[in-house]
């Protein structure tokens, strides 16, 4: 792994995923988590401080090293147990059945396998569990959708491997899952990085 990837992106990431204007978006989907949940992509830890009282356990799944480095002291500090995993989503270290809510809050559009990491997803949550998520993905404007197909390759390859131009309804729901509930919205910013998602899915 470069220098780039194993230092500069970790610390990009978390700077453009600590704004304040996403806080809200993260309020709402960790407070709907409840029981034992798998966070995809824990990242620098952002969402720890926000698990409330109807959480038990919290595994924060993370493959980037430096990442969960700066992760481990908001753990450390949250109001509910959290135990950091050096691990990717496409191997879920855990056994089937075994999580009531997944959470993945912009994770998606990073995962080299998005679908091989959402059949383990899948895998690992029981049959009444939830997944919850809030995503940045393709546009529903075709001319942003467009230009999201045009810089995504460059896009990728400098931003340590984030894609722009996913369409997060149709990979959560072609892999599995059924959307019960599903909000878009665009952020102040380059419209090409701006289009969310963010909803409640359940086992199909």
């Amino acid at each position: 792994m470069s220098l780039y990837r194993r230092c500069v992106i970790p610390r990009i990431t978390h700077l453009a995923m600590r704004q304040k204007q996403l806080l809200p978006f993260r309020q709402r989907v960790i407070g709907a988590a409840e029981g034992r949940v798998l966070e995809i992509g824990i990242g620098s830890g952002l969402n720890c401080p926000l698990y409330g009282n109807a959480v038990k356990w919290v595994i924060g799944l993370e493959p980037s090293s430096g990442l969960l480095r700066m992760a481990r002291a908001r753990a450390e500090a949250a109001p509910a147990p959290i135990t950091l995993l050096d691990a990717s989503a496409e191997t879920i270290p855990l056994d089937g059945g075994s999580i009531d809510t997944i959470v993945s809050t912009w994770t998606l559009c990073t995962i080299p396998n998005a679908a091989q990491a959402l059949a383990e997803m899948r895998r690992v949550l029981r049959p009444a569990g939830t997944l919850l998520f809030v995503e940045h993905g393709r546009a529903s404007e075709p001319g942003v959708a467009r230009w999201q197909d045009r810089l995504d390759p460059l896009w990728s390859r400098v931003s340590g491997g984030c894609h722009l131009n996913r369409k997060v309804d149709d990979l959560i729901s072609g892999n599995g899952f059924r959307i019960e509930v599903l909000e878009n919205a665009w952020l102040p910013g380059p419209r090409t990085h701006a289009f969310l998602y963010q909803g409640r899915a359940s086992l199909a």
